[in-house]
């Protein structure tokens, strides 16, 4: 058994839960910051395994958010045990946290991290955060709810937080240690590297790719279509990660798919900040890559 070389844990999450986890040849890991794509590159995967849009099961039951402890270890280990097709498997956990297996495949997805903070906001508002201690066994929230900023306001203070990134992961230290550990190992045979905007661009020829590099069938048109966002969201029943409970809305999870927004909303000064403190954070060839 390989060894991380990092742990990570919160009240929600713990990425002790993959030491033990039985890989199979040809597991398919899923490491993503949240808000980036994972819901999108899980659809796409069970696509592409399944072969059929019509999927046999909620793509959370499917693909499962291992080191989530909303969910006994045991009852995720058992349900992947059961599934008799090729595994993919998600993970908020940046590589360095997982066990890196020379016969599993690892693919992280990027997203521009301003996009990402926005969609993580409205996210926030959509959690039912009664429900999500309840299942993680934490003390409910008590008290009223705090008031939020607007969008507008909040998103400046948070590329200017000051954190722990391996403490808090999506903060854009958080954001960057992720891509940063992926970016390392991208000339690795078993990593790969998606763009956000490249899912946007080009969806059938990522897939393509992705099927090519994972030794699966080239996807039919008809696949394709189902990954697009407004087909996913038009089935939000089905494909939302909420078997649980956890969102107020499931629609609104698949809030927007655009690219851009949190360049927008931010001016000049702002967005000068923001790429100065990036620059501090990541490699200039990664950035070059993420922000193009």
């Amino acid at each position: 058994m390989l060894t991380p070389r990092h742990s990570y844990r919160s009240d929600e999450e713990d990425s002790a839960r993959w030491t033990d986890f039985p890989f199979r040849d040809g597991d398919i890991v899923i490491s993503t910051r949240s808000k980036s794509g994972t819901t999108w590159m899980q659809m796409i995967c069970a696509l592409l395994v399944l072969g059929t849009p019509e999927l046999p099961a909620p793509l959370t039951v499917l693909s499962p958010w291992l080191d989530w402890l909303g969910e006994p270890q045991g009852t995720v280990y058992d349900r992947l045990a059961a599934q008799p097709h090729r595994r993919f498997i998600k993970t908020h956990t940046p590589l360095d946290g997982v066990p890196l297996h020379p016969r599993v495949h690892y693919v992280v997805v990027a997203r521009h991290p301003l996009d990402m903070a926005v969609s993580l906001y409205h996210q926030s508002a959509n959690l039912d955060r009664e429900r999500i201690a309840e299942l993680t066994g934490q003390p409910a929230p008590t008290g009223p709810p705090r008031e939020r900023p607007a969008v507008r306001d909040w998103l400046p203070s948070w590329v200017d937080q000051e954190v722990d990134p391996r403490a808090e992961l999506d903060s854009l230290p958080g954001v960057l240690l992720h891509l940063s550990d992926a970016w390392a190992r991208r000339h690795e045979p078993n990593v790969e590297l998606v763009h956000y905007d490249d899912l946007l661009a080009d969806l059938g020829g990522e897939m393509r790719r992705l099927a090519d590099l994972w030794k699966l069938p080239s996807p039919a048109p008809e696949l394709v279509e189902a990954a697009t966002f407004g087909r996913m969201r038009e089935r939000a029943d089905r494909l939302a990660p909420d078997t649980l409970g956890v969102l107020r809305d499931r629609q609104a999870f698949f809030r927007r798919g655009g690219s851009g927004q949190g360049r927008d909303l931010l001016d000049d000064a702002a967005r000068a900040r923001y790429e100065a403190r990036a620059a501090t954070l990541a490699p200039p060839d990664l950035l070059t890559w993420l922000h193009r």
